[in-house]
This record gives structure tokens, C-alpha cells and sequence, in this order.
């Protein structure tokens, strides 16, 4: 594997930019090392990056940061991060309907319904794209792409985080946005069971504000740090004229492994097995091209309280993704997980039939968790329906297990002694399709 790194690396080295070139970043590894050194080196702490930052410009570009040489460690670390704690409270029924419509009808008002659509996003066009790559690419669409590695697969994923960016733009909260960089690429892989090895990410901006550049990336490394995986390295692109001053963009790339025999698929899923909702910490990183059109419609700042919440809008919205990477792992090893499903883009309705075998359906239980104060304001403020609302947010689950009986009994138990939150949110029935009751 580590001959693997090293052919990427080289591959990947420097090369002399030509004068219309943007300035470039490239993170240099000396990598006679062993991933686990590497990832003791990089979680040791949160600043770590910075510590041997070296900018030292030359032909046009600049280095983001050098890492020495580091001792090789054969020994695997086992490092271990404080699990976040929450706080159980009753539990109201999950009512989405504010607005009702989809045909319970209702909306008397004459306040017109947002979508998604209405935003500037289309999910029928990406499902579109999607099915045309196929044809070029065949096996594309999952959740991760699987690469065959001796007795193992490497998994790998990729995304950014959307439009959050402008409201980070706008609450200047900088220094979590890098966790929700790094949770919606991992939180992909791990639904294939892969545990998360590596990640590395793309910074752009029109001009480098290092102060603000180095916020972002220390969240990078948090969000690392919760996941278990190394920060191998970025690249940070300086492009003038191309991006709105003091804006940015962000991409990354995460790569897990997990065993040939040990992958899930969700092919041995069958009906009445159990599907089991982690919650999410808010909006996650979807969605937010149709929540800043909610916002200005509403009148509210985001300095202002969210209505029936806790703290301003701003920092709900803002609240970085929950990365699922060592609860999930931990089910995974205790048995009976078929299936995960991340809820991100197309919500519910796109991506739990993504784990379902052909001739199956799920049915959703809608009283089984209660919806979050600030699902209900996004909804009421943005006379959003039911439908629009399910095929584009989360509603307060974040990941989707399929299990079977017997593992939902012992998640549930486990859960019921305050362990973690956990919820049974529906069953897997004959038929395909997802219900909601």
C-alpha cells in the first residue's frame, strides 16, 4: 500500500507553472514512513499542520506546508478520541406537515411554496448526469467507488460542502467547515464498511488570506482526527478574478479499505429487516442553496434566535456534520449491519432505495424521532411540502443501518442506557418503493 502512496506522490510532484498559471499549494510528504506514524504525526494536535508551515514562494508558487521526515513506526497506533455526549429529552411526534399540501391539502394561505428547484438546484438533472456516466463508467453510483487491492478494496469518495460556504462567508465561522468537508466524504465510505485511511483536500480563492485559510484547515484536521484517517496532503489554488473576494471553495478526497469478504452492499437484505436512524446535528451540508432562499424570505438575520431552538440561526446552520465513522464502525463489528444509507443530497427519498436490493421497499415511521426546531422553522418560514422536504433535507437522521431484528434489539437496549441515540425508523417490506406513515 505504502508503494502505492509513494507511485502517487511521485507522480503528483511539483512541476514549474507557466506565467499565466494560478499560484498553486502542494502539500510534500517524506514518506519513509508508515501510515501510522503519519497519522500519530498528524493527530497529535489540532495545529500540527501549522507547526512546520513553510511558505517559501518561488516561481510563482507557493508551498502550503512541509512535513519532515518522520520515524516509521511498523506498530499500527490505536488511538482513541472522547465521544460526544448528548442529552436525552421526551420526545414530541415528528409532524411534518406545517404546510401540508402534497395532497392532504391544506395551505390556505397564499404564500408560495419553495423547492429546491426554485433554488437553482435540480436533483432530477444530477440523477440524470449520473446515468449517463454510467454508460462511460459502469459501476459508478454508489455511495463509494471500490477498487479490488489484493484480499482488500480500497474505497474512495469525494465531495465538497455546497453553499454552506456562503453562510460561512456571512457568520464568519471559518474553523468547522473543514469537519463537514472531511464528514461528507467519510461518512460516504464507511457505508460500505470501509475504514477511513486517508484524506487530502483542494482549497481555492481568489487571494490567500493565510489567517483565514488556516481556520479552515485546522477543521480539516479535526474532522481527520474524529475520523481516524491522516490529512496526506491539499492543494491550495490561488485563482485572481476567478472567485468573489475574500470567498473560497473546497473539495476532498477520502480513501478507506475494507476486506473483499467484509463488504456491505445491502444485497442480503431482506423484508423485516430493521432500519435504524443516527441522528444528524442540524442541516449537515445539504440543502443550503434552498435554506439561504428560506432565510431571505423569513426577515430573520442569522444573528438572530432560531424560533423554538436554542442560539442564533446562524449557528445552527452552521453546526458542523456529525462524522458517524467510529459509531458506525463499532455496529459493523458486532454484526448483523446490511446496509447504510448517508442521507445527503435527495434526502430520504433518493438514498435509502440506494441500498435496497431490486423487489424491496422500506416504510418510514414519521412518529419515531422527533423533527428538529430548525426543520420546522426551514419548512413553515419556506411553505415548503412534505415531499420537497424528505427528497432535500435530512430531518434529524443523518445515517441509515439496515440491520437485522436481533441487531436492532441490541442497538436499541444499548441506547435505551444512554449509551448513544439510536431510533427505529421503519422495516424493510416486499415491493419497492419508500412509505411514510
Amino acid at each position: 500500500f505504502r508503494v502505492l502512496i509513494n507511485f502517487w506522490l511521485l507522480s503528483h510532484s511539483d512541476s514549474k507553472l507557466s506565467a499565466q498559471s494560478p499560484s498553486r499549494r502542494r502539500l510534500n510528504l517524506s514518506l519513509s514512513l508508515s501510515l501510522s506514524a503519519m497519522e500519530a504525526r498528524i493527530l497529535q494536535s489540532s495545529s500540527c499542520c501549522f507547526s512546520s508551515l513553510n511558505t517559501a514562494f518561488s516561481s510563482g508558487s507557493v508551498n502550503r506546508y512541509r512535513f519532515s521526515s518522520i520515524a516509521s513506526s511498523p506498530k499500527p497506533l490505536s488511538i482513541s478520541f472522547p465521544q460526544r455526549t448528548r442529552t436525552t429529552r421526551a420526545r414530541a411526534p415528528f409532524v411534518l406537515s406545517m404546510s401540508k399540501k402534497d395532497d392532504g391539502t391544506e395551505k390556505d394561505d397564499d404564500t408560495e411554496s419553495l423547492t429546491y428547484k426554485d433554488s437553482g438546484v435540480d436533483i432530477d438533472a444530477g440523477t440524470e448526469l449520473v446515468r449517463r456516466i454510467a454508460k462511460m463508467a459502469p459501476g459508478i453510483g454508489g455511495f463509494g467507488g471500490l477498487f479490488p487491492l489484493g484480499d482488500s478494496f480500497l474505497v474512495a469518495g469525494t465531495d465538497g460542502v455546497g453553499t454552506k460556504l456562503k453562510l460561512a462567508f456571512e457568520t464568519g465561522i471559518h474553523d468547522t467547515i473543514g469537519i463537514d468537508l472531511v464528514a461528507m466524504s467519510v461518512n460516504d465510505i464507511i457505508t460500505s464498511g470501509a475504514r477511513p485511511l486517508f484524506f487530502l483536500d483542494y482549497f481555492a480563492t481568489s487571494r490567500l488570506d493565510v489567517d483565514l485559510a488556516e481556520k479552515v484547515i485546522k477543521g480539516i484536521v479535526d474532522g481527520c482526527g474524529q475520523s481516524n484517517c491522516a490529512l496526506l496532503g491539499g492543494e491550495t489554488a490561488e485563482m485572481p478574478d476567478f472567485y468573489a473576494e475574500g470567498e473560497y471553495d473546497l473539495s476532498g478526497f477520502a480513501v478507506g479499505i475494507v476486506k473483499k469478504e467484509a463488504v456491505i452492499n445491502g444485497k442480503n437484505i431482506v423484508a423485516g429487516d430493521v432500519l435504524i436512524g443516527l441522528p444528524s446535528s442540524g442541516v449537515h451540508s445539504n440543502g443550503f442553496s434552498l435554506v439561504r432562499k428560506v432565510v431571505a424570505r423569513s426577515g430573520l438575520s442569522l444573528k438572530d434566535e432560531l424560533p423554538g431552538g436554542s442560539g442564533t440561526l446562524g449557528g445552527a446552520l452552521m453546526e458542523p456534520t456529525v462524522i458517524y465513522v467510529n459509531q458506525v464502525l463499532d455496529f459493523i463489528s458486532k454484526g448483523g449491519v446490511k446496509g447504510l444509507a448517508h442521507i445527503t443530497g435527495g434526502g430520504f427519498t433518493d438514498n435509502i432505495p440506494r441500498v435496497l436490493p431490486d423487489g424491496l421497499g422500506a416504510v418510514i415511521h414519521t412518529d419515531a424521532w422527533e423533527l428538529p426546531p430548525l426543520f420546522k422553522w426551514i419548512q413553515q418560514s419556506g411553505s415548503i411540502e412534505d415531499s420537497e422536504m424528505r427528497r432535500t433535507f435530512n430531518l434529524g437522521i443523518g445515517m441509515v443501518m439496515v440491520v437485522t431484528p436481533e441487531a436492532a434489539s441490541r442497538i436499541l437496549g444499548e441506547a435505551k442506557k444512554g449509551d448513544y441515540v439510536a431510533y427505529r425508523i421503519g422495516e424493510v417490506i416486499d415491493g419497492e418503493g419508500v412509505s411514510y406513515q
